[in-house]
């Protein structure tokens, strides 16, 4: 097999694709290019989260390039979380279900003691029209149907985030509060699991606000206590976004943390 080289042509990543018999990507990087046709195949689901992906001779044979090249498309995906390497095992795709996958999105820690997942309390679950903001954040129309969720999160007994999530209807259709009070682990495990959704990256906003009134009651403090609030986009495959998520954090015994690499 002669491997195909970066620097190849247009008419030559196009083979690339047409022999993967896939959708031509536009012209980048090979590996890059491979990287795009190994990520369609997680987004189509012929991978299932927690499923262990062909090996790298396998996917270069399959794409005509050289192990090399699939090499370095999987480092990249790896550190992006969508596949996981697990030593003499084999590439797996990541999951939520995951233990270490349960801190990834969750980034309040506690001063001292050992991180671990806070219990939920929901306070409320309906379904409604989006609301101009939620719509063109989630992007949908406005009058679109969202589920809303409302829950208060303690970490042993003490109610420490107060959050709010909007989700696509027409996606989390049949989410309901007694499959959310039935189900127990992590929220983006069920998303994942149950209704085919897996979030793989999300963007934040964080600012400090005074606790009002409803807000500091659900957290047992007094109103005009300074929170952290974080307003949070999560996207799926496709950078389609499918979560919004305003969180208030009582940081009187947690952090923020956040790992810059």
């Amino acid at each position: 097999m002669n491997p195909v080289t970066p620097n190849q042509t247009t008419s030559d990543a196009t083979g690339v694709a047409a022999a993967s018999g896939q959708p031509s990507p536009t012209f980048s990087p090979l590996y890059q290019q491979i990287k795009g046709l190994i990520t369609q195949s997680l987004q189509s689901g012929e991978w299932k989260p927690g499923e262990m992906i062909p090996s790298e001779v396998e996917l270069a044979n399959r794409f005509k390039v050289s192990q090399g090249t699939v090499r370095k498309a999987i480092d990249e995906l790896a550190a992006e979380n969508l596949v996981m390497r697990r030593q003499g095992k084999g590439t797996f795709v990541s999951t939520h279900h995951e233990a270490r996958a349960h801190f990834r999105f969750l980034r309040l820690m506690p001063d001292e003691g050992v991180p671990h997942y806070p219990e939920s309390t929901f306070i409320e679950v309906k379904r409604l029209r989006a609301p101009a903001e939620v719509a063109r954040l989630l992007d949908l129309k406005s009058g679109d149907a969202v589920v809303y969720i409302k829950r208060v999160q303690n970490f042993d007994g003490v109610p420490t985030i107060v959050e709010e999530l909007w989700l696509p209807g027409l996606i989390f259709k049949g989410l309901t509060a007694e499959r959310l009070n039935e189900y127990k682990g992590p929220m983006y495990g069920l998303f994942e699991s149950e209704f085919g959704t897996r979030m793989i990256r999300a963007q934040e906003k964080i600012r400090a606000v005074c606790a009002e009134a409803g807000d500091a009651a659900l957290l047992r403090v007094a109103a005009g206590t300074p929170l952290l609030c974080a307003e949070r986009v999560s996207f799926t495959y496709g950078d389609k976004p499918v979560e919004l998520r305003r969180g208030l954090y009582l940081t009187e015994r947690h952090h923020y943390q956040n790992d810059l690499i």
